[in-house]
């Protein structure tokens, strides 16, 4: 899960994309090796800030902890606690500790991503969340057009 995204604009929806490519821009083909048998999800630290609470919880909800090996959760867990205490750090702040302090929401918000917590960060590596009811093209037909132009003579 912690593969490094692309830069530039955000890659399309699957279904949107007319491309299928086995290997990436640069040829490499994705190297597969077997995930951890049982992942256990660590506990929320009752200590950390509100809002951190509550993106855990929303994570441990989310369609893409299916992917999270251990080590996943336990950088979740790492930017969590950092999240933490920069938020409790914003309770307090004056101006200018807010001033002081964005390039440390800047880090929690790029910790986040590194996640896939975001529909940009998922789609940069290309993970999509379909919520049932959406999915009726995963269960579409594919039609070979030659086939098609055969059987009714297109």
């Amino acid at each position: 899960m912690n593969a490094m995204g692309t830069r530039g604009p955000v890659g399309k929806r699957e279904s949107a994309r007319t491309r299928r490519n086995k290997t990436d821009d640069n040829g490499v083909e994705t190297k597969k090796a077997p995930a951890a048998a049982k992942v256990r999800v660590p506990a929320e630290d009752r200590a950390w800030h509100s809002v951190v609470k509550g993106w855990w919880r929303s994570l441990k909800d989310s369609g893409q902890s299916a992917f999270f090996e251990p080590s996943d959760w336990q950088a979740a867990r790492m930017t969590a606690s950092f999240a933490s205490k920069v938020f409790k750090k914003l309770d307090n702040a004056d101006v200018d500790d807010l001033k002081r302090l964005r390039p440390s929401v800047a880090q929690v918000w790029t910790m986040m991503a590194d996640l896939g917590t975001t529909e940009v960060a998922r789609r940069r590596v290309r993970i999509e969340l379909i919520r049932a009811g959406e999915g009726d093209e995963l269960d579409a037909e594919v039609v070979d057009i030659a086939d098609y132009q055969t059987d009714y003579g297109g």
